[in-house]
């Protein structure tokens, strides 16, 4: 069999939503099987980064490419059986079982008699790799916040992807849950993007980072490399320690004890 050299890429990425710039000159070339974290302050870009890798959103400029091709050429069936995505927000007013949800991911699959050979054994896979097996017959509207991400997230990897877009799946979730099921997802078969506001599970789990700021990257690389004392100070406004703990950087933030703050009268 023929070893995959290429997969989900974005070239010299540029979008403007609402008059604007929202992505600015984004480039990234992963290895197939990397899992990349995507870094920055709220409104750096993230999300919207991933849309736009999704085929979600079109870019002004640039190129997503799907290995080497650019998927603004390829039929939403075939990038939707590759390329799969949980978003931050999913909401329903339908009382639908989580085995329902999951199964959502199938449709890339089914024939069009709605047929799909494979597809009870994916979604068993997918309900045991995020641990919801037990919470398969529960209502969607019965289940917490972290319950219905989980959900979603088998909803994603029942539709058998090999390139995975997360933004923010760690949201709602416990440290348990948490690190289930980044280990779940760096244990794939897959290339993945991941969304994270923790940088040092960004620095456990992710075999790149890539910072951003206002849109545009300013650090990418390896997680030793790219998350420096300085580069959190610019980016997030605070300072941090980072330690070395055998090539996984640890996150030390400190508190500011010598700010004032103007109290009443």
């Amino acid at each position: 069999m023929t070893r995959k050299t290429e997969t989900l890429a974005a070239t010299s990425l540029r979008w403007s939503r609402g008059g604007n710039l929202v992505v600015d000159d984004v480039t990234i070339d992963p290895r197939p099987g990397e899992t990349i974290g995507l870094l920055g302050p709220n409104g750096s870009g993230k999300s919207s980064l991933l849309r736009l890798l999704a085929g979600v959103d079109r870019p002004d400029a640039g190129t997503v490419t799907l290995d080497g091709a650019d998927i603004r050429s390829l039929g939403r069936r075939v990038l939707a059986r590759r390329v799969a995505m949980v978003g931050q927000h999913s909401h329903t007013e339908v009382d639908i079982r989580v085995r329902d949800v999951v199964r959502l991911g199938r449709v890339p699959h089914a024939d069009v008699f709605g047929r799909d050979d494979g597809g009870d054994a994916a979604i068993e896979r997918a309900l045991v790799a995020t641990g919801m097996s037990e919470h398969a017959d529960r209502l969607w509207r019965a289940m917490s916040g972290g319950e219905r991400q989980r959900a979603q997230i088998a909803r994603a990897l029942a539709q058998d992807p090999q390139e995975l877009l997360l933004d923010e799946p760690t949201n709602h979730l416990d440290v348990q849950h948490q690190l289930d099921i980044l280990e779940r997802v760096v244990a794939l078969p897959v290339t993945s993007y991941v969304a994270l506001h923790d940088l040092n599970l960004a620095a456990m789990f992710c075999d790149r980072v890539v910072v951003l700021s206002k849109g545009r990257i300013v650090a990418q690389g390896p997680p030793i490399e790219a998350l420096t004392s300085d580069m959190i100070e610019h980016v997030y406004g605070v300072r941090a320690s980072v330690v070395d703990d055998g090539g996984t950087p640890v996150i030390r933030y400190h508190r500011v004890r010598d700010r004032e703050f103007a109290g009443p009268g």
